[in-house]
């Protein structure tokens, strides 16, 4: 299995997050790519490359040219506030909710940041825009890979991607590099593709870009929103709307769910993926579905994981593995290579 390894991910490295009242060690850290790698070098599993740069206009397939532009001059205009800011990562504090216009940019940097995202958990650094930028161009290269006819190809970037919607950040994402990878997919012929995220937080962004269209189905098993992160999307009744009715598929379990029972809804969930009649998977690859995770709640054991990669390869498509959440960073190497292993088992 080709992987495409994002080097410069070690740029974005944030110091804090606001977490209820009080700013807390990031969960979101190196370590967790770091632990993948070393763990695909262990078993010799994959040959490990990384990416060319791709052009922003790629990147604007899915997201808003305004909010790339921010993105990529965000640290600079942090500095220019206070040379201080320096020693501090950029965190929002205002949001446009309800009644407030957000068609109208505004000059100031405070508001534009909460204006392009929904979270203070997100913190921006100085490399933010470089790790992000080229964890895109490795979707890019992993969706050509499969375009050439390989079978499977493995993204392993962060930061993660399947929180970041059209134009906003949040829930450490800032690029939605499973998007951009089923984006790309269609632009290079395929006319219907599938995106399933497998992470134990809905994937809001994702859900939002392609909400409305039918060549893209998304379907996401992830713990259920009345109580879960992102709380505001990923209910079951959430089925697309105009060209995408029926497009979209939510599947929320409480939490403590147990692999038996998160098995059933993979199986649903492929089940919905073949009828839609997808000619190649995208999976946001959470792995903080582990019961060892720190801010999640279901309790798969790190051997279920094999299981997960042989069902997914068990559908038949060409695969793209894109690595989003885990936060049990000395697990999360294990867990998520046994996907892979599962899934080269099966599929060879």
């Amino acid at each position: 299995m080709q992987v495409f390894y994002n080097d410069r991910h070690p740029l974005h490295h944030g110091r804090h997050e606001m977490f209820r009242g009080r700013l807390v060690p990031c969960f979101e850290v190196p370590a967790r790519a770091d632990h993948v790698l070393q763990e695909l070098h262990a078993r010799g599993l994959g040959q490990v490359a990384t990416a060319p740069e791709v052009a922003v206009d790629v990147l604007a397939r899915v997201h808003a040219r305004r909010y790339l532009d921010f993105l990529a001059t965000a640290w600079d205009e942090w500095i220019a506030l206070d040379p201080s800011n320096a020693e501090r990562d950029a965190l929002p504090s205002y949001w446009p909710i309800r009644t407030f216009r957000s068609d109208v940019l505004p000059a100031s940097f405070p508001a534009r940041m909460g204006l392009f995202s929904f979270d203070a958990g997100s913190p921006i650094t100085a490399g933010t825009w470089q790790a992000a930028r080229q964890g895109g161009a490795c979707a890019v290269a992993g969706a050509r890979h499969l375009l050439q006819g390989a079978r499977s190809a493995f993204v392993l970037t962060r930061p993660p991607g399947h929180h970041a919607g059209h134009d906003f950040f949040g829930g450490y994402c800032f690029v939605n590099n499973a998007a951009v990878a089923a984006q790309c997919l269609r632009d290079g012929g395929l006319d219907r593709v599938a995106v399933l995220d497998v992470d134990y937080h809905h994937g809001n962004g994702t859900q939002a870009i392609f909400y409305e269209r039918g060549d893209v189905f998304f379907a996401s098993i992830h713990g259920d929103p009345h109580t879960e992160y992102p709380y505001y999307l990923g209910h079951a009744d959430e089925r697309g709307s105009g060209a995408g009715l029926d497009c979209n598929l939510n599947l929320p379990l409480p939490r403590g769910t147990g692999f038996a029972a998160w098995q059933e809804a993979l199986r649903l969930a492929l089940q919905r993926i073949a009828a839609h009649g997808a000619q190649a998977l995208v999976v946001s690859l959470g792995l903080d579905t582990f019961a060892g995770d720190p801010i999640s709640g279901f309790t798969l054991a790190s051997d279920d994981y094999l299981r997960v990669g042989e069902a997914l390869a068990g559908a038949g498509l060409p695969t793209l593995f894109v690595f989003e959440g885990g936060y049990a960073v000395a697990e999360v190497g294990v867990n998520a290579v046994n996907v892979l292993q599962g899934f080269a088992d099966r599929a060879a």
